[in-house]
């Protein structure tokens, strides 16, 4: 692809598919105005979300040159100017907070939360321990939400403490992936492309991710019991792919795979058909 469209980072745009969560498990996704306003917020965090890599590219440049794959990137390698890219940023945001007002106020105001977040991370919080996990956790978190807020779907409790511990399972297996990444190189440092990185140990992120998964499949387990529409064999039985989705993610990221989470999932065959059996067995109950 040429040098600025792979800096806008197109194959990261998969985790924004999180947006269809709310709709899908309040079994209203493919009504007509949900679906349209769906497919809206979508677009409005792909925007967001490029517009956050470039800025994030621009200013980590020095350090990524130091990284044995990031060095690769359009902005590091010196194929995307950094006056260029904050350029293509701006446009972006304000064309992603354009959008999302359009489509409904609600989206905006998570778009806003979202940006902001992503902004205090670049400029400093991503080298502050726990914290740094915590706002990568929340942007997953906001895309979860962005697509209730897009559509007027209410979130439930339910729904949150399973997007929120899920986030935080994804994001810990992600800082995971890079430690060890980082520790398997011949004279590197591990803090040289994220300082961050020095405060963690293998076994605090293995405890992070396990405590979190943890919650995370009781969480669901108990959520399917209580769904809005009277529970059946297959709502039960979602349990099954789900949580075995995610220990087949936790294998992953124990080999050091989870560094990238949506290359991680896209390239793992068993992780895409437990998902689609997932959506199967759910489905059977919210779409019936």
């Amino acid at each position: 692809m040429p040098p600025l469209l792979r800096a806008l980072r197109p194959k990261q745009w998969a985790k924004n598919a999180l947006v269809i969560a709310a709709p899908f498990a309040a079994g209203q996704l493919f009504t007509g105005s949900v679906l349209v306003a769906t497919l809206s917020a979508f677009v409005c965090f792909c925007m967001a979300a490029s517009a956050v890599y470039l800025v994030n590219d621009v200013r980590d440049a020095p350090k990524d040159r130091l990284h044995p794959d990031k060095q690769r990137r359009p902005i590091a390698s010196g194929a995307v100017s950094p006056t260029l890219a904050v350029t293509v940023a701006v446009v972006l945001a304000a064309g992603a907070l354009a959008l999302a007002w359009f489509t409904r106020p609600a989206l905006l105001g998570v778009l806003v939360v979202y940006l902001g977040l992503q902004v205090l991370y670049v400029v400093g919080l991503k080298d502050i321990p726990v914290l740094d996990i915590a706002v990568v956790a929340s942007g997953f978190l906001l895309r979860a939400l962005a697509g209730g807020a897009a559509t007027g779907i209410a979130i439930s409790e339910w729904f949150l403490l399973v997007a929120g511990f899920g986030s935080l399972f994804v994001v810990a297996g992600k800082r995971y992936g890079e430690l060890v990444t980082m520790r398997s190189l011949e004279g590197a440092e591990v803090g040289t492309t994220r300082s961050a990185l020095t405060a963690y140990t293998p076994e605090y992120l293995r405890f992070v991710w396990t405590v979190a998964a943890a919650v995370t499949v009781i969480v669901y387990g108990l959520w399917v019991i209580t769904v809005p529409r009277q529970s059946t064999t297959a709502t039960l039985l979602s349990l099954v792919p789900f949580a075995l989705a995610l220990l087949e993610y936790a294998r992953t990221i124990d080999t050091g795979g989870g560094g990238e989470p949506e290359e991680a999932i896209l390239r793992n065959p068993v992780l895409l058909l437990l998902g689609l059996a997932w959506v199967a067995t759910l489905g059977a109950t919210l779409y019936r």
